[in-house]
């Protein structure tokens, strides 16, 4: 069984950044693939960032390229998502999940282990 605790989150205004941190326990942080997806109201679950688990290989939905940056500390077994130059748009529950072996995936059906969210609310 794997463990994810979002954290992080917060209100910011637009343009404003965030750090995001998912900590990992359980099994082998080093051999998941982690992903953050995010939700907000009324809409389906989208993928914003992935990293694989063997070359740390990245992976960014169009919309947050550019802005947001995913990286991961196997030491710590924590995996982050740094977001700048925010926008309101943003705002949603942002949410890690971990794929075992996996590529780095944007398909939410890959994904074996998810974490609770954490809410990110930007201001206009």
């Amino acid at each position: 069984q794997v463990q994810l605790v979002e954290s992080g989150g917060g209100l910011v205004q637009a343009g404003g950044s965030l750090r995001l941190s998912c900590a990992a326990s359980g099994r082998t942080f080093s051999t998941f693939a982690m992903g953050w997806f995010r939700q907000a109201p009324g809409k389906a679950r989208e993928f914003v960032a992935a990293i694989s688990w063997s070359l740390g290989r990245t992976y960014y939905a169009d919309s947050v390229k550019g802005r947001f940056i995913i990286s991961r500390d196997n030491a710590k077994n924590t995996v982050y998502l740094q977001m700048n130059s925010l926008k309101p748009e943003d705002t949603a529950v942002y949410s890690c999940a971990a794929d075992v072996f996996g590529a780095g995936s944007s398909s939410i059906h890959e994904y074996d282990y998810w974490g609770q969210g954490t809410q990110v609310t930007v201001s206009s």
